[in-house]
């Protein structure tokens, strides 16, 4: 079981800092604030991803994931854009779609608004989900209890074998108990895992296991803000170092999901709100 050190930043001094990023970009002017919430916010891409892995049995040569993350259903993001995110989401008839955490921001009891939406997103082998900080923080008792009304399973130190692959959820690594060993077990020897890890950063300590091909990932939002030349504005403990897309960490590829929905600061600048396709194909 990996124990996660716990950062000196408080969650407290954590949205003091991000207050005070909100009175920056107030202090850039109303366009570029209307621009960042208004237009860009609201502005769904796809990504599209293949992804060469080591060992990957026939069976899973040319299987399609989809990846959505961080949804925050209110105060800033409202349904009807997490609407039209699982819309696109299941237009792109994947085999896989997995949601990688942060379901609500504030309150817990948000989810049995956004769950029966959820519950919507199609996909040949199944829709899969994990736990976010967000969703410890206010009440996991509830948000896994809607999850599973609108039948989404949720791994928490689980995992299953599902077409070819092994697939494995952590628990929130921030606030939770995640416990590789225990999401693993079941994973047949040979065959790759694909990790469901809400907080990028401890791939460092996840990718020493040589199961562990690719780990998908969310919690950063990329920044939310990105500035050319300097990356991201802002991110939160455990999203720091693996902040946006995908990265090579030993022999296992993590990508790190921007989210579809948005906390404080309610504004995106060069980080759109992204459903990302990834192929998984045989190589080396």
């Amino acid at each position: 079981m990996i124990t996660p050190s716990r950062p000196r930043l408080s969650r407290r001094r954590f949205l003091a800092a991000v207050r005070n990023v909100v009175a920056g970009y107030a202090l850039a002017g109303a366009g570029g604030y209307l621009y960042g919430s208004r237009i860009e916010a609201e502005w769904l891409t796809v990504r599209r991803l293949t992804l060469p892995i080591r060992s990957l049995p026939a069976a899973a040569d040319g299987l399609r994931l989809v990846q959505l993350s961080d949804f925050h259903l209110r105060p800033v993001t409202e349904i009807d854009h997490i609407r039209r995110a699982v819309s696109l989401a299941s237009s792109l008839q994947p085999d896989v779609i997995v949601l990688t955490g942060d379901y609500v921001t504030i309150q817990a009891e948000d989810i049995f608004e956004l769950a029966p939406v959820l519950g919507g997103l199609n996909a040949r082998l199944g829709v899969f989900t994990v736990l976010g900080n967000h969703d410890l923080w206010t009440n996991r008792r509830v948000v896994t209890q809607g999850l599973h009304e609108a039948g989404l399973p949720v791994l928490i130190n689980q995992g299953l074998a599902v077409g070819g692959l092994y697939l494995a959820g952590l628990d929130d690594a921030w606030s939770g108990a995640p416990d590789l060993a225990q999401a693993l077990a079941g994973c047949p020897a040979g065959m790759p895992a694909v990790l469901l890890a809400h907080e990028p950063d401890f791939v460092d300590e996840w990718s020493r296991d040589p199961r562990v091909a690719v780990q998908l990932s969310g919690h950063s939002h990329g920044g939310q803000v990105r500035l050319p030349g300097l990356g991201a504005v802002i991110v939160p403990p455990y999203g720091r170092k693996y902040d946006y897309g995908l990265y090579q960490v030993h022999h296992t590829r993590l990508y790190t999901n921007p989210g579809i929905g948005l906390a404080v600061p309610g504004v995106r600048v060069n980080c759109r709100p992204e459903v990302t396709e990834i192929t998984l194909t045989q190589g080396a």
